[in-house]
């Protein structure tokens, strides 16, 4: 299963998975881009036919809900987690939560915990957390959901992705010798709805950042104007190749090998605060 993988490097994840057999769900919000997906993955498929399931992530009901029907469906090989979303002001989610924590850590932390016995159910089986550079420029801060200071998406964004690397790599730990292999993947940038948008604001930088927008805004657009077939290139090695079998714990960098993992990704506290964090706003069950 591939989440918000309707277009961009999530679509281009799940058509080099079906062309190495696996029977593709792709989850996303848009009935009719679900419709076009599916028929381009159709046509690279080489196993069964694949599938659209529509939902909106940001919602941890959904998240839950989804969880439910897919687990009542049996076992789970590949789960690949490429949710993510940057916006240029802040936004809270239906459960009231600070939306890029929520979109992009809270919703797969969630789907992941309440798919593993179905990813124990089908081991050998692989978890894959779609990772991001701007990890380099985020507050390693997780007291409170929200860091101290102002709204800035780009940081924020890099902020809920490293929380979700320290969480993968945790979860690696974890689930060490159970046949449930976890991997981080760092696509390096494609160009994709997000980084053709949001990425184009000076608003989702800091205010020292602001001042060398010109500079910023063309590295930006030199960071991602690859095509997002060579981004996918990452999940796809994490998720199949042989070479990883028995592995656990690693992040897959953007030329498709390990790589060193951001620093402060296994930083004691910092896993702690992310685990604490998560627990508390997104229960595997729903509060009364």
């Amino acid at each position: 299963m591939v989440t918000a993988g309707t277009g961009g490097i999530g679509l281009e994840t799940a058509i080099g998975l079906a062309a190495r057999g696996f029977a593709v769900t792709v989850v996303g919000r848009n009935v009719e881009r679900g419709a076009r997906a599916v028929e381009r993955i159709a046509a690279a498929a080489t196993g069964a036919e694949p599938r659209f399931v529509a939902t909106d992530l940001a919602s941890l009901g959904n998240v839950r809900a989804l969880a439910t029907q897919l687990a009542a469906e049996g076992p789970l090989k590949v789960l690949v987690n490429n949710v993510g979303a940057m916006f240029a002001d802040r936004q809270q989610t239906v459960d009231d939560i600070e939306a890029t924590f929520a979109v992009n850590h809270l919703s797969p932390y969630l789907l992941t915990e309440l798919l593993l016995d179905q990813l124990r159910a089908g081991a050998p089986s692989r978890i894959v957390n779609v990772s991001s550079g701007a990890i380099r420029v985020a507050k390693h801060t997780f007291d409170a959901v929200e860091p101290p200071g102002g709204y800035y998406g780009f940081h924020w964004y890099g902020r809920a992705k490293l929380a979700n690397l320290a969480y993968a790599l945790d979860l690696a730990e974890r689930l060490r010798d159970s046949g449930v292999s976890v991997f981080a993947a760092d696509p390096g940038g494609a160009a994709t709805d997000m980084t053709d948008g949001t990425m184009r604001s000076p608003k989702i930088v800091s205010p020292g950042l602001r001042l060398m927008w010109p500079l910023v805004r063309r590295t930006f657009e030199h960071a991602t104007a690859g095509p997002a077939s060579v981004a996918a290139r990452p999940s796809i090695f994490a998720a199949t190749d042989s070479s990883l079998d028995g592995q656990t714990g690693l992040l897959i960098g953007p030329k498709a090998h390990p790589v060193p993992a951001f620093r402060g990704s296994t930083d004691t506290r910092t896993v702690e605060n992310v685990l604490r964090l998560s627990r508390q706003l997104a229960p595997l069950t729903e509060r009364q």
